[in-house]
């Protein structure tokens, strides 16, 4: 094991400040680190850790009976990056509540170098989500677009931040494989989009198009909205509309359903999968 292991026996360890009552406050937005929770979550944190993706490990925090278990993700962590191990009694009052699965790591995300549209390929899917404020749709759009090889998801500046820890969770650590930004209004993302010859599909339970017939192109973005209200008006007047077909009586799928079923036809139709 190429990590060291340091024994934590009390709660008020500065060196494990950070972790301490993550229920009650999240680190997101403070300079870009956030909490990593779950063993798959800390393998693609530990693999993220090498090469140009952007992210990085900063420390971990382990109980004590999990240490052997992921020896195989310690392994794979820098060597500069601290392994803390803590019996389940002081990693609880660490922590703040019991169901924390006894693998925790801070990460941090690096600041982005230039505008994410401008290095997308010239064969490219992108999602782009528009006001998603719950963290768990965040964490679902993460993990469809891993699954149905999206190149990229753009979040407008109303949307939650996909590095809460609740977010992470839910995308299994996708939020570290996938490219994304968050910055800026709706449709400024759109239009610097249709001027890179991006075909536009915003989906709505009153789409124009069935999501079936959508051409395929080279360049394609899937635009989607929060939950309930959907998409404003004055994105679904400037761009092509899509639906899925549903049965009558239905108002509409939640967007984590929506947007993984719209992913699949639409890479489907692009010969991605």
């Amino acid at each position: 094991m190429s990590a060291w292991l340091i024994a934590i026996e009390s709660a008020d360890d500065p060196r494990i400040s950070e972790f301490r009552d993550i229920r009650e406050r999240d680190l997101t937005g403070r300079e870009n680190r956030f909490i990593a929770e779950g063993t798959v979550v800390l393998r693609m944190l530990a693999e993220a850790s090498h090469g140009d993706t952007g992210f990085s490990a900063e420390k971990v925090l382990l109980l004590k009976n999990r240490v052997e278990g992921v020896s195989d993700i310690l392994d794979r962590l820098p060597d500069d990056v601290p392994v803390y191990v803590a019996e389940a009694a002081v990693l609880d009052q660490i922590v703040g509540f019991h169901l924390h699965r006894g693998v925790l790591a801070l990460g941090r995300r690096s600041v982005d170098a230039g505008d994410l549209i401008d290095r997308l390929p010239a064969k490219s899917l992108v999602l782009v989500g528009c006001g998603i404020s719950n963290h768990d749709n965040a964490g679902s759009m993460f993990r469809n677009a891993a699954a149905f090889k999206a190149d990229a998801l753009l979040l407008d500046e109303t949307s939650c931040d996909p590095l809460y820890r609740k977010a992470m969770r839910v995308s299994v650590g996708s939020v570290l494989s996938v490219p994304y930004q968050r910055s800026g209004a709706a449709l400024d993302i759109l239009t610097r989009l249709a001027e890179q010859d991006f075909a536009i599909w915003t989906l709505s339970p009153r789409g124009e198009t069935d999501i079936r017939a959508i051409p395929p192109s080279d360049r394609m973005a899937l635009v989607v909205g929060t939950e309930g209200e959907g998409l404003p008006e004055r994105v679904l007047s400037r761009f092509r509309s899509a639906r899925i077909p549903q049965s009558e009586g239905l108002d509409s799928l939640n967007v984590a359903t929506a947007t993984g079923i719209a992913l699949f036809q639409m890479s489907s139709a692009a010969k991605l999968i």
